[in-house]
């Protein structure tokens, strides 16, 4: 069986330059922080990596700090700040906030002060986009990197958190980007790596996959390639639209992420669907998430007002630069042929 991988707001492969990047900082012996010609070499291709970072997201090269991932950049950015923010946010922001502000039902956040509030800028469910006013305190733009053109130091925000594995990076290296001037205390502390601001020997095979993965999705921006994935998805939905009439495509009449479709087909069951493109060979993801065995239903939906029976009912189907349209019709004949015959049970 042929797999087709349309998961990619999950993770999207590890992109060629990556790799290449990664496996040649194998070989560099240093430490970042020694002063020898070896530890230099590590220290070069540590500041190469983040000058790369800085130039793809539009940020200035000691705004980056390099962390293990943006879950980790929440915690620095948002933990004992009292931020608000609303449900539609990543867990790994919610852990953190306030969930006080208000959605409504085209996703969008009611921002009362932006100084003390965190909102992403989109949404990895949905795709949806959110306008980020000036002067905003932490935005989570994990998703966004990498698929639109996103300049940090024209953003008016803080602080941004960002991700190398959203972006074909490798997983487990992300950073938290500041706003010049603004400086905040290490929650890890120890040799004061990262001007600063987190502890710990770099993880240079990390940063620099980092690095050249920043670059290559730059590339991929001004080539026109997400467009391209955008077209791919609006045939995805047409199709899947003239044959299944329930169905709803969330955040369709707004703006979101060029890849992203995410469908509520309501009382069929989210986890249901996946499992079933699963052994049909696609890979998708469910709007529902588990934690400890128990399936509940998409928080980002609820706070939207969907209800629980729709909000458990959602699937999230993820383009990459890589999807071809064979595979999105593949993947429409499969889905509607599943669909027909749920339609069938429940009649």
């Amino acid at each position: 069986m042929n797999r087709v991988y349309l998961d990619h707001n999950a993770t999207m492969p590890l992109r060629a330059e990556a790799r290449g990047a990664m496996v040649a900082a194998m070989d560099i012996v240093g430490n970042p922080s020694s002063v020898h010609a070896e530890g230099r070499a590590a220290k070069g291709l540590v500041e190469t990596a983040r000058a790369e970072v800085a130039e793809a997201f539009g940020a200035q090269a000691a705004d980056i700090v390099f962390l293990s991932g943006a879950t980790e950049a929440a915690a620095l950015a948002c933990a004992g700040r009292g931020l608000h923010g609303a449900a539609v946010e990543h867990d790994a922001v919610r852990a953190w906030i306030a969930e006080d502000l208000a959605v409504d039902r085209a996703g969008q956040v009611a921002i009362a002060d932006p100084g003390r509030s965190a909102v992403q800028l989109a949404n990895s469910e949905t795709g949806i986009l959110q306008t980020l006013p000036e002067g905003l305190a932490v935005s989570d733009m994990t998703q966004a990197f990498g698929k639109l053109p996103v300049a940090f130091d024209w953003s008016g925000v803080d602080m941004a958190l960002i991700s190398a594995h959203k972006l074909g990076g490798p997983k487990g290296i992300g950073a938290l980007v500041l706003r010049r001037g603004l400086d905040l205390e290490a929650r890890i502390k120890g040799g004061g790596q990262e001007m600063g601001r987190r502890s710990g020997t770099e993880n240079i095979i990390g940063i620099a996959g980092f690095g050249a993965a920043a670059r290559a999705a730059t590339q991929d921006l001004e080539a026109g390639v997400w467009d391209k994935v955008a077209k791919l998805r609006n045939i995805l939905e047409t199709a899947l639209e003239a044959r299944a009439k329930e169905t709803i495509f969330v955040g369709k009449d707004v703006e979101r992420l060029p890849n992203t479709s995410c469908i509520v087909t309501p009382g069929w069951k989210g986890e249901t669907q996946v499992m079933q493109m699963d052994l049909a060979g696609f890979a998708i993801s469910a709007g529902s998430a588990c934690s400890s065995g128990k399936v509940r239903s998409s928080a980002v939906l609820r706070a939207m007002g969907f209800d629980e029976t729709a909000a458990a009912s959602a699937i999230r189907v993820s383009l990459g630069p890589e999807t071809t349209e064979e595979e999105v019709l593949r993947f429409c004949e499969t889905w509607l042929g599943a669909h027909a015959r749920f339609r069938a049970r429940v009649a």
